[in-house]
């Protein structure tokens, strides 16, 4: 008697190469363009101890002699300063890779923060309906009638006021993301209660009822993991808007201090100068965001599109 052997499973890296989302990424010129420029952009940030000119928080490396130095192109610019220095004698490449890092973690941790608060408001509102839906659905319209940056400069305003005046810059970071979590869960928890309301009626959640699951377990290990594609599509189109509203705050002067520079804060510190001639202390950190925010909003387009059935 012969002995069928079952077919093994394919491995993950077998199944990556063969899925419609590689297909989709391997054709699609704006995603491969923005990968790249991101990932270059997220590396260079987070080894900025290791190819920066300088650390820029040591005041032992820096040398006033030589602040407001012009781009390595300009005359009168110095080796190793490419981009110039600021008035702080800081070399600009080195604020801009630490910087960037800074606007990085704020914008990760943020958007982190505001999808767990999301998918929880959203599965139990969807979920469960009635007085909490309402509710939950209710503080949610309140929450999206105000401006985002309104929200945000509110909370910074109250934290900071609330902390002792030595632990205002140290908490700098975390008021932020405080402040782009609590008006950014919105749109997250009304994405998966739309889709937790379309799966609690179908056959599978019905027959998990019935056999007494506990609807922690329905809500977490059933319905979740059919509520994840758009989820994912719009957090990473608002990772770009967590970026963009963290420059805002520290551009408005709520958000990082000077000693710890993001982005944000560069433009801040370097629009006060741009018509006195050094136009380099701000026009690259401008350049460094908008090419940030432009390759998370490409790879997001291209993610919406490669996750939409009704495209393919």
């Amino acid at each position: 008697m012969s002995i069928q052997s079952t077919p093994q499973r394919p491995s993950l890296i077998e199944r990556i190469r063969r899925s419609d989302l590689r297909w989709s990424f391997s054709h699609s010129v704006p995603a491969r363009f923005a990968a790249v420029l991101l990932t270059v952009l997220v590396l260079s940030a987070f080894l900025a101890p290791l190819i920066a000119p300088q650390n820029p928080y040591d005041a032992m490396q820096l040398d006033m002699w030589k602040s407001e130095l012009p781009p390595i192109w300009v005359e009168g610019s110095e080796w190793p300063y490419i981009l110039g220095t600021d008035t702080q004698a800081r070399d600009m490449l080195s604020v801009m890779l630490y910087g960037t890092r800074t606007s990085l973690l704020i914008g990760l941790a943020a958007v982190s923060f505001s999808l767990l608060i999301g998918l929880s408001f959203g599965l139990i509102a969807g979920y469960f309906g009635g007085v909490v839906d309402n509710l939950l659905m209710r503080i949610g319209d309140v929450v999206l009638s105000i401006p985002t940056i309104l929200i945000a400069i509110l909370v910074s305003a109250i934290v900071r006021q609330m902390l002792p005046p030595d632990l205002r810059e140290i908490g700098a970071s975390a008021v932020l993301v405080l402040a782009i979590t609590l008006s950014g869960w919105v749109q997250y928890a009304r994405t998966v209660r739309a889709q937790t309301i379309v799966e609690r009626g179908k056959e599978y959640v019905m027959a998990a009822r019935l056999l007494r699951v506990p609807p922690r377990r329905i809500m977490v290990k059933h319905i979740l993991p059919n509520t994840l594609t758009p989820v994912f599509v719009a957090a990473t189109l608002s990772f770009g808007m967590a970026i963009l509203t963290e420059a805002t705050l520290s551009f408005l002067g709520i958000g990082m201090p000077p000693g710890q520079p993001s982005l944000g804060t560069l433009i801040r510190i370097g629009n006060q100068y741009l018509f006195s001639g050094m136009w380099w202390i701000v026009i690259f950190p401008v350049m460094q965001l908008c090419l940030l925010v432009i390759s998370v909003n490409l790879l997001g387009d291209w993610l919406r599109d490669a996750l939409n059935p009704k495209l393919r």
